[in-house]
């Protein structure tokens, strides 16, 4: 992509990845000044706002995101609970909702590294999950989530693939 085309799109989605996680991790410091600190999540939230996402940000920093996740279709309808913590190398898809795991207490869920997260799914716990899955209960290490009611899917090892 040529440098047009990057600034066309940028001003098309109003959504510049690069600026937009470097201002959330900057939210995250709190010996930032406030004032700037402020600023930046203005225009985070204006990101958010023209995109119907809302990455959990807050002027004490929000979600706590360990890395920059892989957004392949930006933050388009993304939505993430601001006490969440997402792991390394996470990669979600459009349409994504992460919600409270205690609705009384706000405690997000706790997303693992190298998890991909398929468009469309909605996360309410600690789990991997598949397309259009909606996740309520809890889910063994290693296994995977498919299809609208859970189903849960377990590897026996890399080289073997579960029938599905």
């Amino acid at each position: 992509m040529n440098k047009l085309e990057k600034m066309f799109n940028n001003m098309v989605s109003h959504y510049n990845h690069d600026k937009y996680w470097k201002m959330k991790f900057k939210l995250q410091n709190n010996k930032l000044n406030k004032l700037v600190r402020y600023y930046y999540l203005f225009r985070m939230k204006k990101m958010d706002a023209f995109n119907s996402a809302s990455l959990g940000n807050r002027i004490n920093g929000g979600s706590y995101f360990k890395s920059i996740p892989n957004l392949p279709h930006g933050i388009k309808g993304i939505f993430i609970n601001d006490k969440s913590v997402i792991g390394k190398n996470v990669t979600i898809f459009q349409q994504v909702t992460i919600g409270a795991k205690d609705v009384v207490n706000g405690k997000g869920p706790t997303i693992g590294n190298n998890v991909y997260i398929g468009a469309g799914a909605k996360i309410v716990g600690n789990v991997k999950i598949g397309a259009n899955a909606i996740v309520v209960e809890n889910i063994p290490d290693g296994a995977t989530v498919v299809m609208s009611k859970p189903r849960v899917i377990i590897k026996k090892d890399d080289k073997d693939e579960s029938d599905i």
